[in-house]
């Protein structure tokens, strides 16, 4: 894997989150704590290189409606974890690095 967190969107959601291991963030643009989170997301993308890291940008037009319509947001950021397409775990709000990391070992790293 590329350990780069990915723009994530209408034409690659489906295959991102069919990956084996992937972490989806969602949030907005004028949101602080997505903006906060932003580098939690490429610290921890560089240390997991076996899980696939990816945000998408609610905010912009035509790019997330079908994911929209998938999932409805409450809070930004919110964060799903999928194992092989399958929606294990959602979080709402900033995941500490000490956190996420856990949630990661707990949630992939057991299965393998």
């Amino acid at each position: 894997m590329s350990g780069l967190v990915e723009n994530v969107n209408d034409e690659n959601y489906a295959e991102f989150t069919q990956a084996p291991a992937a972490v989806v963030a969602y949030g907005i643009a004028a949101c602080e704590p997505c903006m906060a989170y932003d580098p939690i997301l490429e610290q921890i993308a560089k240390e997991c290189v076996d899980v696939r890291f990816g945000k998408a940008k609610m905010h912009v037009p035509g790019k997330c409606r079908a994911i929209k319509k998938q999932h409805n947001f409450e809070t930004y950021p919110t964060t799903h974890f999928f194992l092989n397409g399958t929606l294990l775990l959602t979080r709402e709000g900033k995941i500490e690095l000490e956190e996420l990391a856990m949630l990661i070992q707990q949630n992939f790293l057991k299965n393998k």
